[in-house]
């Protein structure tokens, strides 16, 4: 009887935690800018579901729309697209990553989201350290050059070194350019996907990680809903347990002189 009282609880507290659930509609995704002197790369990856009809178009339009920059600075990195579903990559400027995700799930359904921040500080101190000690090394060589006793092979080698620093010096300009890029840019990948075929398709990590979380969330607050349930119930287990032996003692002593 306790096994059962105990399982009766249990299942109330499911059924009310299940009747408390609700669907969250997606929020908007907006553009990020790292304050604070951080030195953060944002990226965001959206999936959207649409009537596969509408994905070509769809896609064109937001295309479009960064080629012209109407939302502000865009470039189109990748295109990619299949039977079912199809893949745009943007980077684009903050103010421009909420009326992107905007045009490009309207009367659709965002199914899954995420933003992510790459940390750049210590790979743009390495790069700015590095051009500093070669521009220090630059400034020996050019002292060098002014000498007037230098001989022919030493004029040769330097001109060979100087040739050397130029290129590391144009190297680490451009590394300094494409991280300075990523923080004032977001990346943006739209993945976008048939709405009737949407279930079916694979699920990738990060978004099989997020249902983990929702779930493991979703079940510890059924555990709080159902924990005053349950100890309203176990001692009404107990109680009830403990009547119902002393009935069936009873019952079992008021039959055994009749057997003897």
């Amino acid at each position: 009887m306790l096994e059962r009282a105990v399982l009766l609880a249990a299942l109330v507290v499911v059924a009310a935690g299940c009747s408390k659930k609700q669907e969250v509609a997606p929020l908007p995704v907006p553009g990020e800018t790292a304050s604070g002197g951080a030195k953060l790369a944002y990226e965001h990856h959206l999936r959207i579901t649409l009537p596969e009809a509408e994905i070509p178009a769809r896609m064109a339009a937001v295309r479009k729309a960064c080629e012209s920059a109407q939302f502000g600075a865009c470039n189109v990195l990748r295109i990619e697209q299949g039977e079912n579903s199809a893949m745009l990559t943007l980077r684009v400027v903050p103010s421009g990553v909420e009326p992107l995700t905007g045009m490009a799930s309207k009367d659709g359904t965002v199914a899954w989201r995420q933003t992510r921040a790459e940390d750049l500080a210590d790979a743009v101190n390495d790069n700015e350290q590095k051009l500093q000690q070669l521009e220090a090394y630059s400034a020996q060589m050019e002292q060098l050059a002014q000498r007037k006793d230098l001989a022919t092979s030493d004029l040769i080698a330097l001109g060979h070194e100087r040739a050397q620093i130029q290129v590391q010096r144009e190297s680490l300009q451009n590394t300094a350019a494409q991280q300075q890029r990523r923080l004032d840019t977001n990346l943006l990948q739209l993945d976008f996907a048939d709405k009737s075929r949407g279930h079916r398709l694979g699920v990738s990590l990060g978004e099989w990680m997020d249902q983990l979380y929702d779930g493991i969330r979703d079940a510890l607050s059924m555990l709080a809903y159902g924990i005053p349930f349950l100890l309203l119930a176990f001692p009404l287990a107990l109680g009830w347990r403990w009547i119902w032996r002393r009935v069936t003692r009873k019952s079992r002593l008021r039959e055994a002189p009749r057997s003897s």
